[in-house]
């Protein structure tokens, strides 16, 4: 930690954060510090509740919490590879365990499997079920050594990235078939710092050292390739797909791998960080929490993806309070949409219904005034409404 707050511009907070992960819904948020440990609650964008904390447990290296229970799960840096599970409203130990290497569990009570490397040297992947207490099979992931492994919230699907960080790919559980490759991006020595999937399994969210977070979208897969349409640009893109079978391998498999549907940007790079997507207010949300002792919130569209607008910004150090984002406030306000125009309330009517604006203006409160709405349907063809344009020839 000292040579990255070397490197740091100066003003920057040194890390403060040794550990921090989001439970399995992503509905909490855990954090470790070298004084213990705290547990806050993701229920709102605009308030960040403290659940619990401790300082029993110091330089706490790993924490969890199992979905909204009462069950912890501390690892401290004075013994690495045992795992301490609590019950913190009690303050009991359950139990303890000692592992050596990266592993992923599926949270499905019915697909219990467990994945973990299979090699030092490669990007093996072993599956392993959990109730028949064999091995599924083997899938060669990656060529170099594994980074992140992580399943979907069905145990459908399992999501891996080696140490370069540039391609993730998803495969079917338990066959172990690829189902999509992702390029992350063209820079080298990335480190992948997490992997999470949406709950429903249609998005793919994955961060790095490097200042964007990526999503990428999982499609739906089709059996047969739509057929091009009889134009010069169709002829061409055959032409293209024909071509690549004759180049070789790796320049093959990157024609044909999918780009990021949405990102993420922050402001800082080489810090650790970890990201999820989550429901919050009934809108899709990205979530990143970074090792400076913040929280980001940030809209996600679903629909077009494109840049994730950072809506609002939490300190997660002291009491565990929350800090009004003012980089947002201080930016020029961007044109707004008719739909967010006509959100803006209107002191002057005293009978208002709730609206909505496309940036989420049902979050702040913002109505849209009763006289805005038309008294009967609207007609188009309406020359009192809509009068015909005359253009006058030059």
């Amino acid at each position: 930690m000292e040579a990255e707050a070397a490197g740091r511009p100066p003003g920057r907070v040194e890390a403060a954060l040794s550990c921090f992960s989001f439970n399995q819904d992503c509905t909490s948020l855990a954090i470790g510090t070298k004084a213990g440990y705290k547990l806050f609650s993701l229920s709102s964008v605009e308030q960040l509740d403290q659940v619990h904390g401790s300082n029993e447990i110091p330089d706490v290296y790993i924490v969890e919490r199992l979905f909204s229970s009462s069950l912890v799960v501390v690892v401290s840096h004075t013994k690495p590879r045992q795992m301490n599970v609590y019950h913190f409203k009690k303050g009991t130990e359950i139990c303890n365990y000692s592992y050596s290497s990266l592993c992923a569990l599926s949270i499905n009570h019915s697909n219990s499997y467990v994945a973990y490397p299979g090699s030092l040297t490669t990007g093996e992947i072993v599956l392993y079920d959990g109730h028949s207490l064999k091995t599924l099979c083997t899938i060669a992931a990656h060529e170099g050594t594994l980074a992140a492994i992580a399943f979907n919230a069905a145990g459908s699907k399992l999501a891996s990235a080696s140490e370069k960080g540039t391609v993730i790919r998803v495969f079917s559980v338990p066959e172990g078939q690829k189902l999509y490759e992702f390029r992350r991006g063209m820079k080298r020595y990335v480190t992948i710092s997490s992997l999470v999937f949406s709950m429903d399994s249609q998005f793919l969210c994955a961060s790095s050292n490097t200042e964007t977070v990526h999503i990428f979208k999982l499609e739906h897969l089709t059996n047969s390739r739509p057929e091009e349409p009889s134009t010069w640009s169709g002829y061409m893109g055959k032409m293209f797909l024909a071509a690549s079978n004759y180049l070789p391998a790796q320049v093959s498999d990157m024609m044909n791998q999918d780009r990021a549907f949405a990102t993420g940007r922050l402001h800082f790079s080489g810090q650790r960080n970890i990201c999820t997507l989550s429901t919050i207010q009934k809108l899709p949300r990205l979530l990143v929490a970074s090792s400076d002792g913040h929280l980001y919130i940030y809209n996600l569209d679903p629909q077009d993806g494109g840049d994730c607008v950072l809506i609002k910004t939490h300190s997660l150090l002291g009491s565990g309070t929350t800090e009004e984002n003012k980089e947002n406030d201080l930016k020029p306000s961007l044109p707004q949409s008719y739909a967010a125009t006509v959100a803006r309330p209107s002191p002057s009517s005293a009978s208002t219904v709730p609206g909505y604006s496309e940036d989420g203006g049902a979050l702040r409160g913002e109505v849209i005034p009763e006289h805005e709405f038309a008294t009967g349907p609207v007609c188009l063809d309406d020359e009192n409404e809509f009068p015909p344009v005359s253009i006058r020839n030059p």
